[in-house]
């Protein structure tokens, strides 16, 4: 049996983690001495309850080469293959970890280690044609292939709507210049080949959300795509710019998600963006 692992950085529809069989190693959490696992003791909403609590975001840090040993071994049998895809390794030591943990185990498994080159749902949507790729008969060498041919066309494009975490964490280097601005502004990022880079930055929410979606349409125009929304405990902006998106692109799929912890401890609530995967 193949088994799918991704990492806390993904996000995985609520339904998918049963209907596909995906597993996820959570991301560790510190709020000064007390640790945390994403999604195991902690989940989205009583992490943003700290944050308001303590006026301060907690440190995220990757799963240890140990701890990836410990989560294949509980999750898989011996002789089992487990194609293990994580968030992009240039803005996390996750893969590596991975990678570490691998060569550990190649006695018991067979892994594959995969930088997403991505994160959120568009490492989702990846584990999720894996595992259709896997029920259709696809080895999990020819499933890696697909993986690596398809990666880098997944686009990611979120909106921030206070600088405020950003502000406070310091780790999204990529938002330093507007963060040197005016506090005001909404600055647009775009996750591309793996690197995250603010791409503009705007006057107004409603600008930005439109800004978001012409950048996404000069990018795919009318090619066929799963079109998805992710927000940061803001479901409103996400259903109202997912209704807005939805037509402008030839979508087979749409989805609307919530941004992980480990994601929105950087970027703050309010962010909201598209991520769009080509179907080919």
């Amino acid at each position: 049996m193949l088994r799918i692992v991704t990492d806390g950085a993904a996000d995985i529809l609520p339904a998918w983690k049963a209907e596909y069989g995906i597993d996820v190693i959570p991301v560790n959490i510190m709020f000064g001495e007390r640790s945390y696992l994403q999604g195991v003791d902690l989940d989205n909403e009583g992490f943003y309850k700290l944050v308001d609590e303590k006026k301060r975001i907690p440190k995220t840090s990757q799963p240890t080469p140990h701890q990836f040993v410990e989560f294949y071994r509980r999750i898989a049998q011996k002789g089992e293959t487990i194609l293990s895809i994580h968030v992009t390794a240039k803005l996390s030591g996750t893969y590596a970890s991975a990678v570490s943990a691998a060569e550990e185990v190649k006695n018991d498994f067979k892994v594959f280690p995969l930088d997403s080159a991505s994160g959120s749902l568009g490492i989702g949507l990846m584990c999720r044609e894996a595992r259709r790729l896997d029920r259709a008969g696809k080895s999990a060498e020819e499933i890696v292939q697909y993986l690596e041919d398809i990666k880098y066309k997944v686009r990611v494009i979120l909106t921030l709507d206070t600088l405020e975490y950003a502000k406070m964490s310091g780790r999204v280097k990529t938002l330093q210049a507007a963060l040197a601005s005016v506090l005001n502004v909404k600055p647009i990022a775009v996750l591309r080949d793996g690197d995250l880079s603010m791409a503009e930055r705007v006057r107004t929410r409603k600008a930005s959300l439109d800004r978001v979606i012409e950048m996404a349409k000069e990018e795919f125009g009318d090619k066929p795509v799963y079109l998805a929304v992710v927000h940061a405990r803001d479901p409103k902006s996400g259903e109202e710019l997912l209704e807005e998106a939805s037509k402008h692109f030839n979508h087979k799929e749409t989805m609307l998600g919530e941004l992980s912890i480990s994601v929105a401890a950087n970027l703050g609530p309010g962010t909201v963006g598209l991520i769009l995967y080509p179907i080919e």
